[in-house]
């Protein structure tokens, strides 16, 4: 899925502490929006992980490209800069990233 990614959010509270994964080869800070609505910005490092979700997520790429394989299906999928994929709520997804750093924004959906 190929949209406009945001370059920068206004008027938002951020959360200070990081979310911080996997030895901090993923980071990630969270956004509160006026509404009460939240989003979490990170970055990954090159290795390969598995999340768990509790609610749905869109995952946009802002930087870097990797691979991901959502819960039920066998292929991997790659993602460069300004794509974006979904992961269904109670589900897992694989992600992988081969070098530099991937950059991300994930929204988490109703």
């Amino acid at each position: 899925m190929s949209q406009a990614i945001p370059s920068q959010f206004d008027g938002v509270s951020a959360v200070c502490k990081a979310n911080v994964y996997f030895d901090a080869k993923v980071v990630s800070h969270t956004i509160v929006f006026p509404d009460g609505s939240k989003k979490t910005l990170g970055l990954i490092y090159p290795g390969s992980y598995n999340f768990n979700t509790g609610a749905a997520e869109r995952m946009e790429v802002t930087a870097g490209t990797c691979t991901v394989r959502v819960k039920g299906e066998t292929d991997w999928t790659s993602y460069c800069e300004g794509t974006s994929f979904e992961v269904p709520a109670n589900s897992s997804f694989d992600i992988a990233v081969e070098s530099g750093l991937m950059q991300y924004i994930c929204s988490f959906l109703a």
